[in-house]
């Protein structure tokens, strides 16, 4: 499935949908390391695509025997996964763009109601992203507001940002929609599975679980 700006990858068959599925198998996801690598994969194939809508130029590589004509991207990208489950993904996507920098950001969940939460961003540690295609990594786009609010905040500390591209392992409708509706900078999303819902939580279902969890380690609620 592909839009204007989006692209979901497991319509297609591929080996990524192997990844998925030991992501999703609640059987499987409990054997930490294996969770963290398949989330790896997934980055390294998700990262491959990509890599496809990116910008390129000609340029000449000497050989031993004389002079090849490779086609290399037009600029590095800078990575920007949003801590703490999107490292083991970014890990995947950062292999996929080995000499791109890289900027950390945190973002976590604040409860405000039984039924609502807002998005604290409490840490972050950037290269300049003024005139720069930046990378923003997260396995799980549910609502959509941990991307626009990371988006917004990059947007005001660096106003010549070129433009988004917004990689998810799984997404739900609702959370493209409010990334639509909400982000009105140059943006492009890839995921590589779309999910119908949310549940009154605000997780994708049927998704994966808490992939930060699965991934490190239940985290202690201290609100």
């Amino acid at each position: 499935m592909k839009s204007d700006n989006y692209q979901i990858l497991n319509i297609h068959n591929s080996a990524l949908n192997e990844c998925l599925a030991e992501i999703r198998d609640k059987a499987i996801q409990t054997n930490r390391p294996r969770f963290r690598e398949n989330l790896r994969q997934s980055g390294i194939y998700c990262g491959y695509e990509l890599s496809k809508c990116m910008a390129y130029e000609s340029q000449q590589v000497q050989t031993v025997l004389g002079n090849a004509e490779v086609n290399l991207l037009n600029e590095q990208p800078v990575l920007i996964p949003i801590l703490r489950a999107a490292l083991p993904f970014y890990e995947g996507l950062q292999s996929v763009f080995p000499h791109a920098e890289s900027g950390f950001i945190g973002a976590m969940r604040k409860t405000t109601s039984a039924t609502t939460f807002d998005i604290a961003l409490d840490y972050h540690a950037l290269p300049n992203l003024n005139e720069r295609e930046v990378i923003l990594i997260d396995p799980m786009l549910a609502t959509g507001k941990s991307i626009v609010k990371t988006a917004q905040v990059l947007i005001k500390m660096y106003p010549a940002i070129k433009r988004f591209y917004i990689v998810a392992l799984i997404s739900s409708k609702e959370g493209l929609q409010y990334v639509k509706s909400n982000l009105t900078h140059e943006h492009q999303i890839l995921s590589a599975a779309l999910d119908g819902e949310l549940n009154a939580k605000s997780y994708i279902v049927p998704g994966l679980g808490d992939a930060g969890d699965l991934a490190f380690g239940e985290k202690q609620d201290l609100t």
